[in-house]
């Protein structure tokens, strides 16, 4: 896999659009990288830009952002709520795919160098970039602030990592490091005042606060791990929040954020309203926030991921301020590339006129992984409809683990789709190449065979998917809603189609496999696959056919 890194620059202007504008046309001016959220805030005045590519890409355009905020942000004229300490205040990198944290670290370094020698701003690194732990924490680092930073420069504890021990009046300094995926993450209340919206950030907070048992300070931990909190009044919403940084969400997920607030906030007799996400957040953290939230109700959580998401959504009220569209706020929304989607998307009807035109793809294969999707489909609906059934209560869980397995299948069944017809379009292409020279002709063959194996093995995903559903399709005819013991027999119905499918369109690309060893394999597996689920759909079938009674 290709390494991707993610950066998360803060800039501190929020107001001016056109400011904003010049730094994020220098970020997409530079090949190879995607702008992927921009997102200004008035009262903190501060702007949160989010972008991805390769990690050569990433510095280049993060130098050229910092280095253009620089020049159009004044610092010396800058108020805003959040802290701050320059123009660019925060840059960091952090490893989204085919990178580590220390490779990362390694990269946020070049990029510090780059900017302290070129730009002649001081900068510090933080996180995973800081090899001195004593000044590695951001919050410590920028204490001070801007305007405490022209004495703090000198002392020789907090020399810059890279660029002049001189305070730099106008762009003032920068913090860049390598960390993991942090959720800035604010949670809004019915109340007007900072200081309560702070008591319950040091509630939370995992750093709490400070109280004096006799003469001595002492330290009191809030109650959530991972998360940097404070309380301000935010002018433009007339509102006041706990803005958070969740900086481990295995540790601290967004939902549980969200109700620890609302939990201290009523302590304190204030309710919370809602809550905002700056920037962006990752799928898994909405899909987990929308089961929680399903399951506090003992509802079934086997519901889509479009489902899950529009849960979350309303559950932590994340529309109080304005429209939260998923396409836009969920970084793999951002990255994922349509044509990988092609099909999929189609109106049904579209869908079926594609097949059925002269085009080859999609073919039988595409076919049988979408007749499997809508096998596991209709076991999932009838988990749901078991777990929501009158009477049947105290059984909501385990139906709802069956249909949040059912989603399981369905989702990578539907994946397989287009996978199909990209692995047929990749044979077409590799014979396509060109076959002048014996150099020439080796590399096409090496691209046939490696495109005839993928073919292969995505048709035997497929079958095995599809096999494995029959175990959830059995359930439900055996203890589902007995209203809907039918859709559990066309269930098994279509998983049996899928398997024996696709395994014609496994066999049929085996025959020009070169490495009969692989091809005997698959096919030996391939055939106690397709046995076992026709006797699987026999028996399934059966008792169907016992319940329907005519």
């Amino acid at each position: 896999m290709e390494p991707i890194i993610e950066c998360v620059p803060n800039f501190s202007e929020g107001r001016n659009p056109e400011i904003i504008k010049q730094i994020t046309n220098e970020i997409e001016s530079v090949a190879g990288v995607r702008l992927l959220n921009v997102d200004p805030g008035k009262a903190t005045n501060r702007t949160v830009v989010t972008f991805v590519g390769s990690p050569q890409a990433v510095i280049d355009a993060a130098f050229l952002a910092i280095k253009r905020a620089g020049e159009v942000i004044d610092m010396r004229s800058h108020k805003g709520e959040h802290p701050r300490m320059g123009a660019t205040d925060v840059c960091p990198l952090i490893p989204i795919a085919g990178i580590t944290m220390e490779e990362t670290a390694v990269w946020a370094q070049r990029l510090a160098k780059r900017v302290g020698e070129e730009l002649h701003i001081p900068v510090y690194l933080y996180e995973a970039a800081q090899p001195d732990k004593s000044r590695s924490n951001l919050s410590v680092i920028r204490a001070g602030e801007y305007e405490g930073f022209f004495k703090k420069i000198t002392l020789p504890e907090w020399k810059p990592d890279f660029g002049p021990a001189g305070f730099d009046a106008r762009r003032g300094g920068t913090v860049i490091g390598a960390r993991d995926f942090l959720v800035a993450y604010n949670v809004n209340l019915n109340t007007t005042s900072p200081r309560r919206a702070n008591a319950i950030a040091f509630d939370v907070r995992e750093a709490g606060r400070v109280i004096k048992e006799g003469e001595q300070p002492v330290q009191v931990p809030g109650s959530l791990r991972s998360v940097k909190a404070i309380g301000w009044f935010i002018e433009e919403y007339g509102i006041a929040q706990i803005s958070m940084n969740l900086t481990n969400i295995r540790v601290t997920p967004v939902h549980i954020a969200f109700d620890e607030v609302c939990r201290k906030a009523a302590e304190r007799g204030i309710r919370v309203t809602g809550s905002e996400l700056v920037g962006l957040i990752p799928l898994q953290s909405m899909l987990d926030a929308g089961r929680y939230f399903l399951e506090k109700q003992q509802r079934s959580t086997g519901v889509s991921e479009k489902e899950l998401i529009r849960i979350a959504i309303l559950s932590m009220g994340l529309e109080d301020l304005g429209p939260f569209i998923p396409e836009e706020r969920i970084i793999e929304y951002q990255l994922r590339n349509p044509a990988d989607e092609k099909l999929v998307r189609m109106p049904l009807r579209d869908f079926a006129d594609e097949t059925a035109s002269e085009s080859p793809a999609p073919g039988g294969g595409s076919i049988s992984a979408y007749v499997g999707a809508l096998g596991a489909s209709l076991a999932t609906m009838v988990a749901n409809l078991s777990s929501h059934k009158k009477g049947w209560d105290s059984r909501w869980r385990e139906f709802s683990d069956w249909a949040q397995k059912g989603q399981g299948y369905k989702d990578e069944l539907i994946r397989l789709v287009d996978a199909d017809t990209r692995a047929f379009n990749a044979i077409m292409a590799a014979f396509g190449l060109p076959k002048g020279n014996p150099t020439e002709k080796a590399a096409r063959h090496s691209a046939i065979q490696e495109a005839t194996k993928m073919a292969i093995e995505i048709p035997f995903r497929v079958m095995t998917v599809a096999a494995e559903s029959m175990g959830l399709i059995r359930a439900m005819a055996e203890t589902g809603n007995p209203n809907s013991v039918s859709d559990a027999g066309v269930g098994a119905v279509c998983a049996r189609a899928a398997v024996l499918g696709a395994f014609m369109n496994v066999r049929i690309n085996a025959a020009g496999y070169e490495d009969k060893a692989y091809v005997v394999d698959i096919l030996a597996r391939g055939n106690a696959l397709q046995d076992e689920t026709i006797r699987a759909e026999a028996a399934i079938l059966q008792l169907v056919n016992e319940k329907i009674g005519m």
